[in-house]
């Protein structure tokens, strides 16, 4: 393994591969410890945590369809304080070596800054990614802060003053306008941009008529969603230069190369995590043969959205393109 041909220089630091765990998949470390060789893999983000502890929604949380998985988990976590006093202390004595982002999520806009102000003085851990597809609660139509900018600005920039470690946005893929909801958040001192988070949407049991789902709708996740994020990485690439975290359908290598191509710096295993708990640690193996591919150039697309208009020369091809997206 030629580990120097996958060291990716992000955030001020180095992550030994691009291939990270997403949020929600991997717990705080501990939970895949066991499975998983966490040291082969670049990073994991953390599962969001609230100011109080969540119980969640009631079952079921998850729900398998034909292309890829739902998920309604209402955000189940042990609130921050007992992930400042076990989980963080746990994180600093286990993985060191490894970049860890503890992701952050609330229902209030104040309650991001809260969190991290709560956390950040403690050790082991790079920075944060906001989970911005939570309800504004404050807002009437309980729109995600995701897809509302003033709000999203307004947690971001709140966030940004309590802490000088790096912040990552994560955003919705439903969002009317991903690009300019990017430079927002980077405007107001976002340092990264993870695309995309789960898609709304809705199974039923059978012919019951009935929500698969104990809270009804959830987020949908898996393959089906992988078009969606690397359009997203592609169309926010062109409009940002901070680092891009690409994440939404991979379960091999072949869907890794395709985010690395389309914008990504570096990349989050999700739904693919529950299947096989070590298909990240397969999919940096495949990198460390193969190398990271080229980035494709900027796709020139008659359209009316300004921040798409991009061109640049063109690299050359990489050889893996016709490679296998299953895991080897």
């Amino acid at each position: 393994m030629t580990l120097g041909r996958t060291r990716v220089e992000c955030l001020g630091v180095t992550f030994r591969n691009p291939v990270l765990l997403a949020a929600g998949t991997c717990g705080f470390g501990r939970e895949l410890m066991d499975v998983v060789a966490l040291s082969a893999l670049g990073g994991i983000v953390t599962k969001s945590v609230t100011m109080e502890p969540r119980a969640g929604n009631p079952p079921p949380r998850v729900v398998e369809w034909s292309e890829g998985m739902l998920n309604s988990v209402g955000l189940a976590n042990p609130g921050v304080e007992r992930v400042r006093v076990e989980h963080l202390p746990w994180i600093r004595d286990n993985l060191a070596g490894l970049q860890v982002l503890v992701s952050v999520a609330g229902h209030r806009e104040e309650e991001y800054a809260q969190v991290v102000a709560l956390l950040d003085d403690q050790e082991g851990f790079l920075g944060y990614e906001l989970n911005l597809s939570c309800p504004n609660d404050q807002d009437l139509a309980g729109a995600p802060f995701a897809l509302d900018e003033r709000a999203l600005v307004r947690v971001v920039s709140a966030v940004r003053r309590a802490t000088q470690r790096p912040v990552v946005v994560k955003l919705a893929p439903n969002a009317p306008d991903l690009p300019r909801a990017a430079c927002a958040a980077v405007e107001a001192g976002a340092d990264g941009i993870t695309l995309v988070n789960t898609m709304p949407a809705l199974v039923f049991q059978g012919d019951s008529g009935q929500p698969a789902l104990g809270a009804g709708p959830g987020g949908m996740s898996g393959p089906a969603l992988r078009p969606v994020g690397l359009e997203a990485v592609r169309r926010v690439r062109a409009a940002v230069t901070v680092p891009v975290f690409g994440v939404g359908g991979i379960v091999g290598p072949m869907d890794a190369r395709d985010y690395l191509r389309a914008g990504a710096d570096l990349i989050q295993i999700g739904t693919a995590t529950f299947a096989d708990p070590r298909t990240a640690e397969r999919i940096a193996l495949s990198l460390a043969q193969s190398g990271i591919p080229t980035r494709m150039p900027a796709i020139e697309i008659a359209s009316t959205d300004g921040p798409d208009r991009v061109s640049a020369d063109a690299p050359d091809q990489v050889s893996a393109v016709d490679m296998d997206r299953g895991v080897a």
